[in-house]
């Protein structure tokens, strides 16, 4: 065989291999994430009827767009949702808000006792919106996110395990990063508790996904992040525009693509210290949760390394 006929024949297993490895990624990539037209509506104590949300695209409305992501929380949304309005209530200067509770397709009464808690706290604008099927958590703040109307938007969990106070922190971080309304994020974070009690008492499993998270983390280009999975996240509407967007994991992880977006788009992240402390109920299943892991922290950086994912920013209308 001659040398033409060896770079022919290694030409054609290279642009095999590519072809085969494309197609796996294509395959294993979770489908778009579809918005139906009944979710971009929410519901409120304030309305008969269900209101138009706003759109991630447009000039901001508000102040601050606090996004609630909520999977069967009836029990827990309460709690956390006092400590919520009760410091935007008693800040001052007063900021206006909004609260959007993203109900991911709930099988128990999660939308019923979030529109209750609208009319507990009458001065408050408790927005609900529900899912038709459940998505992912990820998938549920990427849609409170696509239809928030705040200048900055904070992504909490309904749990109430961090201290939704700690907001003032993340906004003087954000107001240090994203002057003029520029892009920028400021994540809460909890590695300063890894020697605490807080963490210690935690089961074995979760501590050992924790730190291979991090491996792992260090290994796909966003270890300079402590810790990306805090669920008290602020986003400036600029950066908010950028990145969700171009999100695609439904999953839990999402936190981790978010993150990579920020850096893809070379948008400032602050890592701000925050209060935290173990909430019982938590719906995450440990074991399956390390796989689902590992298959798509693998598959969004096969999709940016193909091209097949990117960035591709909305451009906000004129205000």
């Amino acid at each position: 065989m001659d040398q033409t006929s060896l770079l022919y024949g290694s030409l054609v297993a290279c642009v095999g291999s590519f072809a085969a490895i494309y197609l796996a990624v294509k395959y294993w990539s979770p489908p778009d994430m579809i918005t139906h037209d009944p979710e971009k509506l929410y519901r409120s104590h304030k309305f008969s009827k269900p209101q138009p949300l706003p759109s991630l695209a447009d000039p901001s409305t508000v102040d601050l767009s606090v996004v609630v992501p909520a999977f069967n929380e009836k029990d827990r949304l309460p709690i956390m949702m006092e400590e919520t309005i009760a410091h935007l209530e008693s800040r001052s200067p007063k900021r206006t808000y909004e609260v959007l509770v993203v109900d991911d397709g709930s099988s128990d009464n999660t939308s019923k006792i979030a529109l209750t808690l609208g009319a507990k706290y009458p001065k408050s604008d408790i927005r609900v919106v529900t899912l038709k099927h459940n998505v992912g958590k990820g998938g549920a703040v990427r849609h409170g996110m696509l239809y928030s109307g705040g200048e900055r938007l904070l992504m909490v969990d309904a749990d109430g395990a961090s201290k939704f106070s700690d907001l003032e922190k993340l906004w003087k971080a954000l107001d240090g990063i994203s002057p003029n309304k520029k892009p920028g994020v400021a994540v809460g974070s909890r590695a300063h508790l890894v020697k605490s009690e807080a963490v210690v008492k935690r089961s074995l499993l979760r501590n050992i996904l924790m730190y291979g998270l991090h491996t792992v983390l260090r290994i796909v280009g966003v270890g300079h992040i402590r810790d990306t999975q805090c669920g008290f996240k602020l986003f400036s509407r600029s950066a908010a525009q950028q990145i969700f967007p171009a999100q695609h994991l439904p999953t839990w992880i999402f936190d981790v693509e978010l993150l990579l977006l920020a850096k893809q788009l070379r948008i400032p992240v602050s890592e701000v210290s925050i209060d935290w402390h173990e909430v019982a109920g938590s719906k995450l299943n440990v074991a399956t949760a390390s796989l689902q892991m590992l298959r798509d922290l693998l598959i969004v950086r096969a999709n940016h390394l193909l091209g097949r994912w990117k960035a591709t920013p909305i451009k906000p209308k004129s205000e």
